[in-house]
């Protein structure tokens, strides 16, 4: 205790680290409060029917993430999810278009073209999924909480446009302070506005949960409460362990396989990541899984929307899982490039022994990548679907999805990101680091 109150004097004594802590904090207040705004013309006082749809299923994931804003009909009400999804857009494009290709290769000049691009797509997204959630709350909320339209006496088109448009600046505004956030805060902005999402419906969750456990006509309610505490707590606990632990295995592996880069008579190795690709595949498949939401006003059926929304259902956890590894080895192959590795090893010397440099190199390098990628997926894919299973142990929709999901993982690894860079701002400063040994394992940005 003692050690922790000094490093959070340490962290306060840097100018720049208590900046930084400071600035980030107040655009996340910032987000909270906008979370709160209800879209102009609608009566605040008749949400309660979508706020109850928007506690299951997959409205109630998507209202987790934006922190309640969907749910109460926000000019945040679609946070950052449409930006996600045309970064998911983009990133394919640069595998199958050889213009995007391009851009990936040209630096941080592409770069700021390929984000130039997702912020034009990610517009044209809004364009779809605005006037869809407008459809959603039509059906969802009383006529008569539509002041604008009865007594303003707008038509609800133009009423829809006005707040398309709304919606739409609160989708920017919100990337915007994402952007802030990364540029002069601590960590990933995006990511710590998703977190907090997150964390405001902890409560919520934790409440539904305590008085579902307490007022059922079970005994035992309460002991099978804290059961469920201290299982959630292991999970969380366990969570941290697997992520630090899928960084850590294939080093053994790597020395073993892939080898030995060889300066000046030293050997070393390249370390291979179970998990190269951190959260982003499990959010990127979590946005696909939301597409059915959209377009289930079109279904007249509603059957394809109604199979692919049920959280608890046989084709929804295997498709989910299948997305999340197909993910995992995508955002991998673009983040880990083997034919580079490759000709950075022939330029300074090092070799795999019993291979030959350049092109076989590649080959080799990609083969074992694709190898060890495996165990990860399947990890990232299982974490994926354990929410579905403690529903059907009997736990409430909105506190099951912390117990693994997209919702653990983001906890998790944004905190470890969080952490880190602070970290590396006290060791830069010569102060002591978060962890008595070693340095704090963190995976990569979002």
């Amino acid at each position: 205790m003692k050690k922790l109150i000094q490093t959070i004097k340490n962290i306060f004594k840097i100018e720049e680290l208590r900046t930084r802590i400071l600035y980030t904090l107040g655009l996340l207040v910032i987000y909270r409060l906008g979370s709160f705004i209800v879209l102009p013309g609608i009566d605040s006082a008749q949400l309660a029917t979508l706020q109850q749809s928007s506690s299951e299923g997959l409205v109630g994931l998507l209202n987790m993430f934006s922190g309640g804003a969907f749910g109460n009909a926000s000019i945040f009400a679609l946070g950052v999810m449409p930006y996600i999804s045309a970064s998911i857009v983009i990133q394919l494009l640069g595998i199958f278009v050889p213009y995007f290709r391009k851009l990936q290769m040209e630096g941080e000049s592409g770069r700021r073209k390929m984000n130039q691009y997702t912020r034009f797509l990610t517009i044209a997204i809004i364009c779809i999924q605005g006037p869809a959630y407008m459809a959603n709350l039509h059906q969802q909320i009383p006529a008569s909480a539509f002041v604008a339209v009865n007594q303003l006496g707008w038509s609800n088109f133009w009423f829809n446009l006005v707040s398309t448009f709304i919606l739409l600046g609160g989708t920017m505004f919100v990337m915007w302070l994402g952007e802030r956030i990364t540029d002069r805060g601590i960590g990933n902005g995006v990511s710590l506005i998703i977190m907090v999402g997150i964390i405001a419906r902890l409560p919520f969750a934790f409440t539904a949960e305590f008085l579902e456990k307490v007022s059922s006509n079970v005994g035992g309610g309460l002991l099978i409460f804290i059961v469920e505490l201290v299982i959630l707590f292991f999970v969380f606990i366990a969570g941290i362990a697997l992520l630090q632990a899928v960084r850590k295995v294939p080093v053994q592996y790597a020395k073993r396989v892939i080898g030995n880069k060889q300066y000046g008579g030293v050997r070393q190795y390249i370390p291979l990541k179970l998990n190269a690709a951190g959260v982003m595949p499990i959010i990127f498949a979590q946005a696909l899984m939301l597409f059915p939401l959209i377009f289930s006003q079109f279904d007249a059926t509603r059957g394809f929307a109604a199979t692919m929304s049920n959280y608890t259902g046989f084709w929804y956890n295997i498709t989910f899982f299948i997305l999340v590894v197909l993910f995992t080895y995508f955002y991998t192959a673009v983040t880990v490039n083997p034919t580079m590795m490759a000709e950075e090893m022939r330029k300074n010397g090092g070799f795999v022994p019993g291979v030959k440099p350049g092109k076989k190199t590649a080959e080799y390098i990609d083969t074992i990548m694709s190898r060890v990628t495996l165990p990860g997926a399947i990890f990232l894919g299982f974490i994926a679907i354990l929410p579905a299973f403690a529903m059907l142990c009997g736990v409430n929709n909105q506190f099951a999805s912390f117990y693994g999901g997209t919702s653990l993982l983001i906890l998790v690894g944004v905190v470890l990101d969080t952490l880190q860079q602070i970290e590396s701002h006290l060791l830069m400063r010569h102060y002591d680091g978060l962890m008595k040994t070693g340095r704090l394992k963190g995976r990569s940005g979002m």
